[in-house]
């Protein structure tokens, strides 16, 4: 498992996966696994700490008494705190604008949310083994969200935490590679050329009322997603309303950069031997790409389903419907680049970014679907 931590390391240093996730998860993952560290104490939380009927059933009074200094920065992945800070400093970050501008991009952003559902009932198969809380832990990472992917796996399936975030910001790395070649066995040449509209622009107020509104409509309809949902539009109402700068600059910068840390070092540390080196996870690791692949298609065939019905002059690139997917920015750039390679004068970054905040949307949604029926 250190040698596994290491090898993360290089990908994340020299490789650039993901960094600054990848790099403290992988270190986590090393200290976690040193002999008489004591870091982390895996029995805290996969013995009598996961046991309703045990007396120290979310004892974390228990925790702070008898584990380490990982057991107790723990506590904010299980109660599900660091995700929803992460996702306050995400909205700090997002522009909803695009998505505003051309509200047909929340459909591909839904679209590509059906890999999650898709990998949850594939993964019911016997051959697999996994129990439905599992399973659904191991479909979120089809959303390529991985704030999302930890805070459901956190409360369905703890156990499996450390494989499904390795798998989760792994992939979000891999878009370049993985998105590509689905995209270019759906789509013809003369659909990557097809040009869009420009996108009108959206007024002030416009941005400040989409947050209020989204997470009022979210909440009422799901409540399970509220945390979530809640915490992106707070966030992204910092931001938009240009009065709380200090606050807004604070959820981007200092908050988020002291979460990532805490969170990445945490989740690394479950990966303990006996947790990670099995068959399970080479599982999750196999059906994970499978998952994200399918969330990938599933938005290309939206938007070539919606120019069924749309006129020529207000077609959609299909390649845009890939970036659905929740993995900001980089899914809009590639459907920026595939675009270019059909016609170098074509521009989808900013189209491809409405259905890219739609998916950040989408996965939360997704995950608190998943949350209400198993949590």
């Amino acid at each position: 498992m250190i040698g596994i931590g290491c090898y993360l390391l290089y990908l994340a240093i020299q490789k650039k996966y993901e960094p600054l996730l990848l790099l403290p998860i992988a270190f986590g993952m090393i200290l976690t696994n040193l002999p008489g560290g004591g870091l982390f104490h895996t029995e805290l939380w996969n013995g009598e700490f996961l046991n309703p009927s045990s007396e120290y059933y979310h004892s974390y009074g228990h925790v702070m008494a008898e584990g380490g200094l990982l057991d107790i920065l723990y506590i904010g992945v299980k109660a599900g705190v660091y995700p929803c800070l992460i996702f306050l400093g995400v909205g700090a970050m997002t522009d909803f604008g695009p998505l505003i501008a051309n509200p047909k991009s929340l459909l591909l952003g839904a679209a590509a949310q059906i890999g999650i559902f898709a990998t949850f009932l594939v993964t019911q198969l016997d051959i697999f083994g996994f129990t439905m809380e599992q399973s659904a832990s191991i479909g979120i990472i089809g959303g390529a969200d991985g704030p999302t992917a930890i805070f459901l796996t956190s409360k369905l399936a703890p156990e499996l935490l450390g494989p499904i975030a390795v798998a989760a910001y792994s992939y979000m790395a891999l878009v370049p590679v993985i998105q590509p070649p689905i995209m270019r066995m759906l789509t013809k040449k003369s659909e990557r050329k097809i040009r869009m509209q420009q996108l009108r622009t959206v007024s002030k107020k416009e941005k400040i009322i989409f947050p209020i509104v989204v997470a009022v409509i979210v909440s009422l309809i799901l409540p399970s997603a509220a945390t979530l949902i809640g915490c992106l539009m707070l966030g992204n109402l910092f931001k938009e309303s240009g009065v709380v700068d200090r606050l807004s600059k604070a959820a981007q910068n200092e908050l988020n950069n002291i979460v990532v840390i805490c969170l990445g070092v945490t989740v690394g540390a479950t990966a303990s031997a006996e947790a990670f080196l099995n068959f399970q996870t080479l599982s999750i690791l196999c059906v994970g790409i499978v998952a994200f692949g399918v969330g990938s298609a599933s938005g290309v065939i939206m938007a070539k389903a919606m120019n069924l019905f749309l006129k020529k002059e207000n077609r959609i690139n299909p390649l845009i419907g890939s970036a659905g997917v929740s993995a900001v920015p980089m899914a809009a750039r590639v459907s920026q680049t595939e675009g270019q390679k059909a016609d170098p004068r074509n521009f989808l970054l900013m189209h491809a970014m409405g259905p890219n905040v739609a998916g950040v949307i989408g996965s939360a949604v997704a995950a608190g679907i998943l949350l209400s029926f198993l949590g």
